[in-house]
């Protein structure tokens, strides 16, 4: 008998090992061997019955509750956390590539069932109902893409008529085909869904509203992110579902549209110059079905808030609102505190001047204001609850030191990325002017905000310096304006 050997292909690499009776397992059990027969003239190839992977074989899904939060998404990057849902398909060496439930995509091949999905029966209802309803759009997508763009123009006109949406055309370059934006208003089903302008989750029976892009996905985003874009809406009264939304929040979509419209005609009119309207029109809509007692997972003391990705205190008792606002950082300008410790009491004032100063301020008919950044609350995502317990400690017993009324503001986003309320991002500012000071003007030439992020060779950042300067506020340091 002829010897027979086998050989493993894999890109420039080959590995052969003699066949015996008892031939061992092959070093690379997923690849399929090549098998060379010697016959007295020429070599027979014959390949194993293993099938490679083709483009017509189905892809292997698996669905389950991730078991540490030591994966990540092969998407976004993000990780995964513990005992969250997952959907993974295994590369070419069978390790298994995890992603988020919004990161998966089906692509090319389609699975023609959710039961041939590993998992999916040991699945809860709701998340089965949603791996249904991802399966079906990309269904739904696989079969639009096969039509021509011109029949999709025409589905959506047509879709426009029979549902009676609220519709505008967009601008177009001149000889382009008249494309038509629907906008569609309700609150979120889920907390699955995400801002597609801040990228933030959007939580469950929150308003959200969307348009659809050109696969017929709806982009949703908060109430606040979304923008009408160049052209208006006739009536929001003809927004798909606005019928449906609470009074208040029917208030918040027209006063979103009507801002819009003013913004839009002070620029076509020219009234401001280009360094105000980057001021003006950064319009927060604050709708109260978006207020929530938790931030994400994290449980929030009494008379503190969320609202996107800010938590406030609601109202402290004595504060009064006003046209002169004095606004403070916290952390290096009020109070002295180490990224390396945590706790409620791990702070000491950074001025012994500080509490007289304070309330000498709230005596001259002063509002007290305090805007300050805290990432750990959205970066430790396993330990949230203890960065918001150790910060929002740190304020309530930094307001009771100085016995006096204060308003706050925490910018919970991330120090990478376009969050509006991360200073140096003026957002914290808008919503305080425009949702929480009783509609009075704000005098610019009497307020402040002093802070010590200014930029200086010591300093972390100018970040304080840079939101004073996109707010119009005048700036100190805070050793020169506690008289140190």
């Amino acid at each position: 008998m002829l010897p027979l050997f086998t050989f493993h292909v894999s890109k420039s690499i080959i590995i052969s090992s003699l066949i015996i009776p008892t031939s061992p397992k092959p070093l690379f059990p997923n690849l399929s061997p090549i098998r060379f027969f010697q016959t007295p003239k020429h070599f027979v190839c014959i390949r194993s019955q293993k099938p490679s992977m083709s483009s017509s074989s189905p892809t292997h899904v698996e669905a389950q509750y991730a078991k540490s939060g030591n994966s990540s998404c092969k998407k976004c990057s993000e990780p995964i956390e513990n005992q969250a849902l997952r959907l993974g398909t295994k590369d070419a060496r069978g390790y298994t590539k995890w992603h988020h439930l919004g990161c998966f995509s089906f692509g090319s091949e389609s699975v023609a069932s959710v039961d041939m999905i590993k998992g999916f029966q040991s699945l809860k209802s709701s998340d089965q109902e949603a791996l249904k309803d991802d399966l079906e759009k990309s269904k739904e997508e696989d079969s639009n893409g096969k039509k021509s763009s011109q029949n999709r123009k025409v589905r959506e006109v047509k879709e426009a008529e029979d549902e009676n949406v609220g519709e505008r055309e967009l601008k177009k370059p001149k000889g382009s085909s008249s494309a038509v934006i629907h906008v569609e208003a309700e609150y979120a089903k889920s907390s699955r869904s995400s801002c597609k302008k801040c990228l933030e989750p959007i939580e469950k029976q929150a308003l959200r509203l969307g348009t659809k892009d050109t696969r017929g996905y709806t982009m949703w985003h908060h109430l606040g992110c979304f923008s009408f874009g160049s052209e208006s809406v006739a009536s929001v009264d003809k927004i798909k579902g606005f019928q449906s939304l609470k009074h208040g929040d029917q208030e918040a979509l027209k006063n979103l549209a009507d801002e819009f419209e003013k913004s839009k005609d002070e620029d076509s009119n020219g009234e401001k110059s280009s360094e105000n309207q980057k001021v003006s029109n950064l319009e927060i809509s604050f709708s109260v079905s978006d207020v929530k007692d938790k931030y994400k997972d994290a449980t929030l003391p009494p008379k503190w808030k969320a609202f996107q990705t800010i938590i406030y205190l609601e109202r402290d008792d004595g504060l009064h609102d006003s046209s002169k606002i004095a606004a403070f950082d916290f952390d290096g300008c009020l109070a002295n505190t180490d990224v390396r410790r945590v706790g409620a009491d791990a702070w000491s004032l950074m001025y012994p001047s500080i509490p007289d100063k304070l309330r000498s301020l709230y005596k001259d008919g002063y509002k007290l204001v305090i805007f300050t950044n805290e990432a750990n609350i959205e970066r430790w995502k396993n330990k949230r609850q203890v960065a918001v317990d150790s910060k929002i400690g740190r304020l309530n017993d930094f307001i009771k030191e100085v016995n006096v009324p204060i308003q706050v503001f925490i910018a919970c986003g991330p120090s990478r990325g376009e969050d509006p309320f991360r200073k140096p991002k003026p957002g914290m500012w808008h919503i305080l002017e425009q949702h929480f000071n009783s509609g009075i003007s704000i005098d610019m030439d009497q307020s402040f905000y002093v802070g010590d992020a200014a930029g200086r060779s010591n300093d972390h950042s100018d970040a304080d310096l840079k939101f004073a300067e996109a707010n119009g506020l005048k700036f100190y340091v805070p050793e020169d304006y506690f008289g140190v």
